[in-house]
């Protein structure tokens, strides 16, 4: 293929890759395993939804933002995701392709906007894993109190926090998490499955143990900072909800996908937010929302408070499985991006070599796991929280306005599933998710504007030379070892 000059390069990042050709890329010997069953795939979903937003967020917006009306945030963040997520359904049923919004972006809006969405998932992922690993390390830190072990504050908060130098628990939980990913996502699925029973279990026993001592005492003043206080607190806690995205970058490892998929992602933000309703509720009934503040660990220091000390060790066993659960779908959702951006040309082409054993990305999945590590052991949790939500967002108005471009640039394309009501449905995600950005701090949107100047200049110097949009390629050679094709 001769060179393309550069005023080519440059009219082809706004060039779209059609559907078909993204479908090629899913075959051949060199394909990922299509392993995991609906069951499987729902379990993904709740696996990633329930963990950090119930048993770590909520203690820091309560008692910073909503107060007592959390509950309100999580409703309005939950109306939101419903928006978000009947397009996820309608493009993962599609388009069952690695890579989530960056693939749907790519389909519908051209490969320069594919990349920033693209970005941004880096973004969005790899701040998530580091916020859930600090929640997790905050839990297990908090059992080991309860069992006599006190580990010394150096080692269990970021530098400028409690004295603290390194986060070494959370570090350790994502190289654990790694070395699972590698061995298999059908492994991964089977462990994920067993601690989100367990998880469930345990806040349906918190509910069960808290009921009863509410004070709607507790509830008074509901607004204690307002509008404006609820509506940022339903920008943070949108973090909570980004679980039905990590469910759609399973979407070539998933059998019958089609059918799968809007099942998998719709199903998962249902039984999720219901949940999420019923522990915010409890959860400000039974302790002041301000005692809450400087706390990773709520629901386990909830139940403390009111006097039930073994069922806050039983909580904090829960959250502890529960939130590993979080991480195996996050870690998974991150290098499946890297996987389907290199196998495109927007990234180097080490990012999509497959283990020749397990047929997992192994080289990217231990980079994403180190570079996570890093950033949970440095980082505050609240500046990791507010990061996500901003790329998450992002994503979710890019998907939303691929769903409406793509019905009139391609009206014809088989939908498997239809999101209902387009172009409305849709624009009121964007609507909502624009909304909800404008609520989080300045210095949040001026990270993520970095984030994405940083983002382009790595695309016009690199990406958008090594794109492999126009590459006469056949399914197998997509899956080409780098080198081979």
């Amino acid at each position: 293929m001769p060179p393309r000059s550069f005023r080519d390069r440059y009219r082809s990042i706004f060039q779209t890759k059609p559907v078909s050709k993204l479908m090629e890329c899913t075959g051949g010997v060199h394909g990922l395993k299509k392993v995991l069953s609906p069951f499987e795939l729902t379990l993904l979903g709740i696996g990633a939804i329930i963990g950090t937003g119930i048993f770590v967020i909520t203690g820091i917006v309560a008692a910073d933002y909503s107060g007592p009306a959390l509950v309100v945030s999580f409703i309005i963040s939950g109306t939101v995701c419903a928006f978000a997520a009947l397009s996820y359904a309608e493009f993962a049923a599609m388009v069952p392709v690695a890579g989530s919004a960056y693939t749907y972006g790519y389909a519908s809006l051209g490969e320069v906007w594919a990349w920033i969405i693209g970005w941004d998932l880096i973004l969005e992922y790899s701040v998530s894993i580091a916020a859930v690993a600090v929640g997790w390390s905050g839990y297990m830190t908090s059992l080991l109190a309860g069992a006599g072990i006190t580990l010394p504050a150096p080692l269990i908060n970021p530098p400028g926090l409690d004295g603290g130098i390194v986060n070494l628990p959370a570090i350790l939980i994502i190289f654990v998490v790694t070395g699972l990913l590698i061995l298999g996502v059908k492994e991964s699925a089977r462990v994920n499955t067993v601690i989100v029973l367990i998880k469930v279990t345990v806040i349906l026993l918190f509910l069960f143990l808290a009921f009863s001592h509410i004070n709607p005492a507790n509830w008074t003043p509901f607004m204690p900072f307002g509008w404006s206080g609820v509506l940022t607190g339903a920008a943070i806690v949108f973090f909570a909800y980004i679980g039905f995205d990590a469910v759609s970058t399973a979407a070539e490892e998933v059998k019958d996908p089609q059918r799968t998929l809007p099942i998998g992602i719709i199903g998962s933000l249902v039984v999720s937010t219901i949940l999420y309703i019923a522990v915010t509720t409890v959860l400000t009934g039974i302790v002041p929302y301000s005692l809450f503040k400087n706390t990773a660990a709520p629901v386990a220091f909830a139940l403390g408070e009111i006097g039930i000390s073994w069922g806050s060790a039983l909580v904090s066993v829960g959250a502890i499985c529960g939130i590993t659960s979080v991480l195996i779908v996050l870690l998974f959702g991150q290098t499946r991006i890297f996987f389907a951006m290199s196998r495109d040309g927007l990234l180097p082409a080490v990012f999509r070599e497959l283990h020749p054993v397990y047929r997992t990305p192994v080289k990217v999945t231990l980079l994403v796991g180190v570079v996570t590590a890093l950033l949970a052991s440095l980082l505050p949790l609240q500046t990791i929280a507010e990061l996500v939500n901003i790329g998450t967002l992002a994503a979710f108005i890019i998907v939303s306005l691929g769903v409406i471009v793509l019905r009139r640039t391609k009206p014809d394309l088989e939908r498997p599933f239809r999101c209902p009501f387009v172009p409305l449905v849709p624009a009121l995600c964007i609507v909502s998710c624009s909304a909800l950005i404008f609520m989080l701090p300045t210095v949040t949107h001026l990270r993520f504007i970095i984030w994405l100047a940083i983002g382009l200049v790595i695309y016009f110097l690199y990406s958008m030379h090594h794109s492999r949009i126009n590459d006469d390629t056949t399914g197998l050679e997509c899956w080409a070892p780098p080198g081979n094709h």
